[in-house]
């Protein structure tokens, strides 16, 4: 039915349930891509944008372990793969989506931060409003 999935992963529950949906929504011939995408939180002081050295160093290290963790849930789908980047995330699964022919993304409703658990999920619901492709929300 599809044969480029996107899935948007972030280490919560939910994410890890969506990266199985889509583990069994993939035929033999599917495609699936993982994508984590991180933030690194900036301290605006004036025009001044600050991050510290600390910080970026703490963001690395959780990526590599979650990168890791991607590629163990994995390791039994020769045709899946491991992506990691940076930026907003929903404008960046977007992208990512449009850029590479994916014919359906696999999200999880609710991610990590505290903000997202007030609504459907801050990430989830711009997906789905702004996705030129199916979207497949995971509860």
């Amino acid at each position: 039915m599809f044969s480029n999935i996107l899935v948007a992963y972030d280490g919560s529950d939910l994410s890890r349930k969506a990266l199985d949906t889509a583990k069994r929504l993939a035929a033999a011939a599917a495609r699936i891509e993982i994508l984590h995408v991180y933030q690194v939180p900036l301290i605006i002081v004036g025009e001044a944008v600050i991050t510290t050295p600390a910080l970026q160093q703490h963001y690395y290290e959780h990526e590599q372990k979650i990168d890791s963790e991607i590629n163990r849930l994995i390791s039994d789908l020769p045709s899946a793969k491991s992506i990691i980047k940076q930026g907003q995330p929903a404008k960046t699964i977007l992208e990512h989506a449009a850029e590479n022919g994916n014919d359906l993304i696999v999200i999880g409703s609710r991610g990590l931060t505290a903000i997202d658990e007030l609504f459907l999920g801050s990430t989830s619901h711009n997906v789905v409003q702004h996705a030129k492709t199916p979207v497949l929300v995971v509860k």
